[in-house]
């Protein structure tokens, strides 16, 4: 999504406190942000903003982020669209999920908002040079050794 002013991330999460922690300091890292409180909302502005990158929480009323995740895939308008999931959930069957809908990162609960800040920077790079296959297969990087 190759544009000349900041990339704009779209923040979906229910939880107020998260979304204006990451609203702060996306803003002071030079990105546009908009947000949303729930799937729906996620969807339309999706649709209509097309931002560079969603941090999508899973857990959502309504909605959740999984079905987000699978609405934005069906549709050409937004199926390009990079989703880094952001999520209480930890276990490897949900990082396989992730995966195969189409995740560039998935950061678990709670996490540090510097990570997270340099997460996204590498994530949107390395999109632009062509390593989606590589982001999406790092998710579960690892998950086969653990018993």
């Amino acid at each position: 999504m190759a544009d000349s002013g900041p990339a704009l991330i779209l923040v979906a999460d229910d939880d107020p406190v998260i979304v204006r922690l990451l609203q702060v300091n996306f803003k002071l890292e030079g990105y546009d942000v908009e947000t949303a409180a729930h799937g729906e909302e996620a969807l339309r502005k999706a649709r209509d903003l097309r931002p560079a990158l969603i941090l999508l929480d899973v857990m959502m009323p309504g909605v959740d982020g999984w079905d987000v995740a699978r609405r934005l895939a069906a549709d050409p308008a937004t199926r390009e669209i990079r989703i880094v999931f952001l999520t209480a959930r930890a276990e490897a069957s949900d990082k396989r999920l992730a995966q195969h809908l189409g995740g560039v990162g998935y950061i678990v609960k709670p996490f540090d908002p510097v990570d997270l800040g340099e997460l996204v920077e590498d994530v949107l790079g390395r999109i632009d040079r062509g390593e989606k296959i590589d982001l999406q297969r790092e998710i579960t990087e690892g998950l086969e050794e653990k018993p």
